[in-house]
């Protein structure tokens, strides 16, 4: 197949809560674009999008997926994100990739905690989106009070261009606001057929409200239309779209669309304004590189005839292989080609490139700058690599990971898993950057470290069914950081013979604890290594912050405290490296061990459903879980809880919740920060509360 002019491209990603249908509307689009001709149900186990076993069993999207369709002269890669938040590094690599997102919203729940994170990965990589409120067919659908939420809790700008015909179950169309037409929506043949029609005499005057105000949003972008409206001129709709498109791609507005895509409705309007109002790969702004060769910042832009560069945003193990996702952002690709990657500085051959359709290939001899494919023969490619012409060098803006909070200890059932394990583990690693596997000094056990509990059960599941490793694993357990209580300095002089030679090193200094939520930071004056070499003074800051990756209680990374270098001597008779190590190591034990150190725990944020009869009952339960409830916002029959709870007291809280509620509550999770730990867990690490 010929590759598409870049102006008819969109690279977008569905974006959205958990259940809110991200996956209903990626299967309608495939199915309106004609990729596929059969609609395949989530709830059914058959959606295209959700391939992988473990995506039928449960209903939901694991693994982000990638698929690429024509709706008119328009080329889509579509990406369909998971909604759990045990998952998001899905969305987030995802997002680092694309050019555009559509982000579905419940008209019956609004705008849900999953919504708010997916809104501000977007925000962070300033991808340009339109939204669409789905399941305006169920009873309780309002879609005013989705606006309303939009701009209270996301801080967004939503305009709407479409008004409901019908509501709850009697939604059967939309008015398009910008063409001021009807659209309807036919029951009969899977909502291909789409009616047109006048806008009906009682809804002019709202509608005609509600166009001025898209108008109004259009000006701001378009002096002439500005100028005509304020000359109160009729404003014709091929006008309209273009200004608002400036707005889109600003991240300034965010257009909004009714459908149920469930019931087929509301799909087509959704695929147009897709092309009209999301940007192509031309109309994004230079990426930002690094020259590895000059150490200088570069200009990336749209350009199939520049030198390459491109991102490995996702890694796949498929069937034994490493499958690499890739956005190209300049030049081109083809297999055989030698690429290289800036992470390992290292020369790496393409051996076959691919346009995914969900998880079956299509094979391709050439990709281009907007293109994203996926790449075989790119053994040492790891998400959030670049890869570039080896005779130019770049490096891009890599990937924030979100931090895991639970860990599980696993061992192999027999002596032939125990062969297969550390292989599979390793292929779950460079698949999953937030999944950790270290081992336990103390015990010896292996432990693998997730975002959730669902997130360690589906890889468990994965090891089994993907791998043919059967294990055994123990209790989730929480993940701390640790920090300590009171500042303190401490000098060492390593100085001893070994092997002969005399190793010498001394340093000073100083570390004091900072405020919840800083992170760790250290800092090293400049003009402290001035006089050492270079490969020295890059040791002290790898040996500072490999010292950081470890506290004293059990051996958990440290948090909230900076850490400063005071002295650093350096004698070109005496000093080495391994005196340099040694000396830091020591005044790091010490320090530590003098600050008074202590234990954070992960406390999280919680969304809580309930019926208002038993909001009492679960306000009681959240108190005996240390919860500080934030707020409660009141609906007809049931009540939305937030609060901040401890992780420790969240495993299973589900069946606790359910049996409290009868079955009718439900809850979302996600991290929030580290919070001081309480007496009984710092007895159980043998720390002294009292200090």
């Amino acid at each position: 197949m010929a590759n598409p002019d870049l102006n008819q491209v969109r690279n977008f990603g569905i974006i959205s809560h958990i259940d809110a249908g991200k996956t209903t509307v990626s299967e309608r689009i495939l199915f309106y674009a004609g990729a596929i001709h059969k609609m395949g149900e989530v709830h059914d186990g058959m959606a295209v999008m959700d391939w992988m076993e473990q995506e039928q069993e449960r209903g939901i999207t694991i693994t982000a997926t990638a698929t690429n369709c024509h709706w008119k002269d328009y080329v889509f890669n579509l990406i369909d994100t998971p909604g759990h938040i045990d998952f998001t590094i899905e969305v987030e690599r995802s997002l680092r990739a694309l050019d555009g997102a559509v982000a579905i919203f419940s008209a019956v729940e609004g705008v849900q905690p999953q919504s708010e994170s997916v809104w501000r990965q977007a925000n962070r990589y300033q991808v340009p989106r339109i939204c669409l409120i789905n399941k305006m067919d169920r009873i309780g659908a309002d879609h005013h009070q989705v606006l309303e939420s939009m701009v209270k809790q996301l801080d967004a700008t939503p305009l709407l261009l479409q008004l409901p015909l019908g509501s709850e179950e009697k939604f059967h169309g939309i008015i398009d606001l910008i063409t001021e037409k009807t659209i309807l929506f036919s029951e009969d043949d899977q909502g291909q057929s789409l009616g047109t029609g006048e806008i009906p005499e009682e809804l002019r005057e709202v509608a005609q409200q509600h166009r001025e105000w898209i108008v109004e949003a259009a000006a701001d972008f378009d002096e002439k239309i500005l100028d005509d409206f304020l000359d109160g001129k009729p404003i014709a709709a091929e006008r309209i779209l273009p200004a608002l498109r400036k707005g889109v791609i600003d991240c300034e507005i965010y257009p909004v669309l009714l459908g149920s895509a469930l019931r087929n409705k509301g799909i087509q309007p959704l695929l147009d304004t897709i092309c009209a109002l999301l940007p192509s790969p031309l109309d994004m702004p230079p990426s930002t590189a690094i020259r590895v060769d000059k150490k200088e910042a570069w200009q990336v832009t749209t350009d199939p005839t520049a030198d390459l560069c491109a991102l490995a945003f996702k890694v796949l193990s498929d069937e034994g292989r490493k499958l690499s996702y890739l956005r190209i952002y300049s030049g081109s690709l083809k297999p055989g080609d030698s690429v290289y990657n800036s992470r390992t500085l290292g020369i790496e051959k393409v051996a076959r490139l691919f346009r995914m359709h969900s998880h079956k290939r299509e094979r391709i001899n050439l990709a281009i700058a907007g293109d994203i494919v996926t790449a075989t023969g790119l053994k040492n490619v790891l998400t959030g690599d670049t890869i570039s012409n080896p005779d130019f060098p770049l490096q891009l803006a890599g990937l924030e990971y979100p931090v895991p909070v639970v860990s599980l200890a696993i061992e192999p059932k027999t002596i032939e898993d125990r062969d297969k394990l550390p292989l599979a583990l390793e292929k779950l690693q460079w698949e999953d950057p937030t999944f950790r596997v270290r081992e336990d000094s103390e015990t010896g056990q292996t432990l693998l470290t997730g975002m959730g509990e669902l997130h360690l059960e589906v890889v468990v599941q994965r090891l089994k069914t993907d791998f043919g490793v059967a294990t055994q694993t123990g209790r989730p357990q929480v993940v701390y950081r640790e920090t300590i209580c009171c500042a303190t300095e401490q000098q060492e002089i390593f100085e001893r013979e070994i092997d002969g030679k005399t190793h010498y090193g001394e340093v000073k200094i100083r570390i004091h604890p900072t405020e919840r939520k800083s992170g760790t930071k250290i800092d090293i004056p400049e003009q402290l290594l001035k006089d050492w070499p270079a490969e020295l003074a890059e040791l002290i800051r790898d040996k500072l912050t490999t010292a950081c990756q470890s506290g004293q209680i059990a051996g958990y990374p440290l948090t909230d405290l900076q850490l400063s270098l005071i002295e650093a001597p350096y004698n070109s008779n005496k000093t080495t490296d391994l005196g340099v190590s040694a000396a830091i190591s020591r005044a790091m034990t010490h320090a530590l061990r003098n600050g008074k150190p202590t234990l954070l725990e992960p406390v999280m944020a919680l969304e809580l459903i309930a019926p208002s009869d038993y909001t009492g009952r679960v306000m009681s339960s959240l108190n005996q879980k240390r919860g500080q409830v934030e707020g409660i916002t009141s609906r007809p029959g049931q009540d939305i809880i937030r609060a901040t709870v401890p992780l420790l007291e969240m495993f299973g809280y589900m069946t606790e919740l359910r049996s409290a509620t009868k079955g009718q509550g439900s809850f979302t999770m996600e991290f929030s920060h580290f919070d001081q730990a309480p007496p009984a867990t710092l007895k159980k690490f043998g720390v002294n509360s009292n200090g």
